[in-house]
């Protein structure tokens, strides 16, 4: 019998460990508990280096507002550091998280950027505590919602009958495989790869270091679809799983590294979100950095010794160089509308652009070339989401109702999510369970206390990645909303024009287009993480210029990578402030 945890709004320290020891145990490695939780710890607290307020006559810019841009101000603030922040959006901060609110009042909103955190991403708790952030369980899966592959549709049951029922006769599969669920083929595929590492080898996943042991670089030469073929899966069962799973399909030429990555983070397990809105965390470090004495978010610091803050939103990062006997760096910008470069110099620089937009940078000099040759050709993957506003929930009104979690397609749209925010758990009925799954979200049963079907939602109606998101995000309006809302039908098994009536408003983002980020977020290819990781961190300019983002750590394309990076460089600043005061 095995006791689930619980997941409660807002839980504690000791409620999310539990959680992740439970999620370790699941995956039979409980052993690597300790190691993920200090891996994925804050560093130690930037007043440790140096003393609060010693860093006054500091100048530090910091290129981009995104979560590590916003993280690393936020650090350097307590040094006294006078820090500017440079952000090419002229209407928001945030980077990727992108919340699209459809009415003034903001009860309705889509999450175009991110829209969920795991329990096991201590830096963003951190913070998360630290503004007194309200959080609620994100749910992942949820055994109502379909899978619609090859014109076939079952509902997503946790021991996957359905798919193997009538999914499995669309695909040329071995017998033996035929036996498994497709949970379980996922398991022969990914997660027996992990378990053969030995934990204190496992554990170099969440590290940067010059050099990796075999098992690590093994593990990085192959991509995911050989992967797959090394652990015996037929050509059938791969393109099954591909088609079952679009988050598989869409990585399948990536390096099967990112995916040990995830599994071991536990980075889809017990997962949370902010009611509200992902803006309101970026929101919060805003109001703090421009708030005179935030006594709550600075304890045992001086007003009188934090930094000031300055946003420059709506500016352009031209050039960056380095030419003047200080070692300062010289940041030139254009503003919004302004024909005219301006500059301003600096003694640190930290640079929270993608590589995809730091590409576009003049540099003089250059940088080092392996940091060159890393800014040129590390891997962004492309998606797309478009969130549909609708006068009524259709998907509340299923004989089964789909509350959260998300259908997955060969369609296009590859998948669809549906609102969280009227989950409620029936605690003991599923506490106490014999089922082991892959997917702990089972242990939830989906309801609602009053009939929300009536009243307006936000369906986030396709989010693909890869090709797909390629193919989807570069048809044109009105062509593109058209065949969503057909597709969407059709894996519900609507008739074609049925949400015509329905769609108030939407709104897409096609991160590839998307200007200053041209990708939604870093996903090494083979190789890439072995001769880049360590060096897509390194500091250029002689230790002027740091580096920070998702796409230098080791929570690639999560929050918790933006933000513990942002920490880690301001804390490098802090070490080099020795050196000039």
């Amino acid at each position: 019998m095995v006791m689930l945890p619980l997941q409660p709004h807002n839980p504690t320290t000791e409620e999310r460990y539990a959680m992740v020891r439970f999620a370790l145990e699941m995956e039979n490695r409980p052993e690597d508990f300790g190691n993920v939780i200090s891996l994925l710890n804050p560093p130690p607290d930037i007043t440790t280096i140096r003393p609060p307020g010693s860093c006054k006559p500091i100048k530090v810019a910091v290129l981009g507002g995104g979560a590590a841009g916003l993280s690393a101000a936020f650090e350097l603030r307590k040094l006294g550091v006078h820090t500017t922040i440079f952000e090419a959006q002229e209407d928001r901060i945030g980077g990727r998280i992108y919340t699209y609110y459809f009415d003034k009042e903001k009860q309705f909103y889509g999450e175009l950027g991110a829209m969920r955190f795991p329990a096991s991403h201590n830096v963003m708790w951190h913070y998360m505590n630290l503004f007194k952030l309200d959080s609620r369980p994100f749910i992942q899966t949820n055994e109502n919602a379909f899978i619609y592959v090859r014109g076939v549709r079952v509902r997503n049951d946790p021991d996957g009958r359905g798919v193997q029922r009538c999914i499995y006769p669309k695909f040329d599969m071995t017998q033996q495989e035929r036996q498994l669920s497709w949970q379980q083929l996922e398991g022969i595929a990914f997660e027996e790869p992990l378990l053969a590492i030995p934990p204190e080898i496992r554990k170099e996943i969440l590290q940067i270091k010059p050099f990796y042991s075999p098992q690590i670089n093994i593990a990085d030469f192959f991509n995911i679809r050989q992967s797959m073929e090394k652990a015996g899966l037929s050509d059938g069962a791969i393109a099954m799983l591909s088609n079952v799973n679009p988050s598989t399909g869409g990585f399948l030429y990536k390096s099967f590294f990112e995916i040990l990555m995830e599994i071991y983070g536990v980075n889809f397990s017990f997962m949370y979100e902010i009611p509200g809105g992902m803006a309101k965390f970026s929101e919060a470090f805003q109001s703090s950095l421009l708030e005179d004495c935030p006594e709550d978010h600075y304890s045992n610091i001086s007003p009188d010794d934090l930094g000031r803050v300055d946003f420059k939103l709506g500016h352009k990062i031209m050039a960056l160089s380095q030419c003047k006997p200080d070692g300062s760096v010289t940041v030139q910008y254009q503003v919004k509308n302004s024909p005219s470069i301006q500059q301003e110099d600096f003694d640190f620089v930290i640079c929270t652009l993608p590589f995809s937009s730091l590409r576009q940078v003049k540099l003089e000099p250059l940088f080092s070339s392996n940091k060159m040759q890393a800014i040129r050709i590390l891997s962004y993957i492309d998606a797309q989401k478009t969130a549909c506003f609708l006068k009524n929930r259709f998907w509340e009104m299923e004989p089964k109702q789909i509350i959260g979690g998300s259908s997955s397609t060969d369609l296009p749209i590859n998948s669809i999510w549906y609102p969280s925010n009227d989950a409620h758990r029936l605690q003991e009925e599923f506490r106490n369970t014999s089922k082991k799954s892959y997917h702990d979200d089972y242990c939830y049963q989906w309801g609602t206390s009053s009939d929300s079907s009536k009243i307006p939602g936000v369906l986030l109606a396709s989010y693909n990645w890869g090709q797909d998101a390629e193919r989807l995000g570069s048809i044109p309006e009105p062509f593109r909303i058209y065949y969503i809302k057909r597709q969407v039908e059709e894996v519900h098994g609507l008739y074609p024009g049925s949400l015509d009536p329905l769609l108030i408003d939407h709104k897409t983002v096609h991160w590839n287009t998307e200007p200053w980020f041209w990708g939604a977020y870093s996903f090494y290819s083979p190789s890439e993480h072995r001769l880049f990781s360590q060096v897509a961190i390194t500091p250029e300019y002689n230790n002027r210029v740091f580096f920070a983002g998702e796409h230098v750590s080791v929570s690639r394309a999560w929050i918790q990578g933006s933000l513990q990076t942002g920490m880690m460089a301001a804390n490098a600043v802090a070490k080099c402030c020795n050196e000039i005061l």
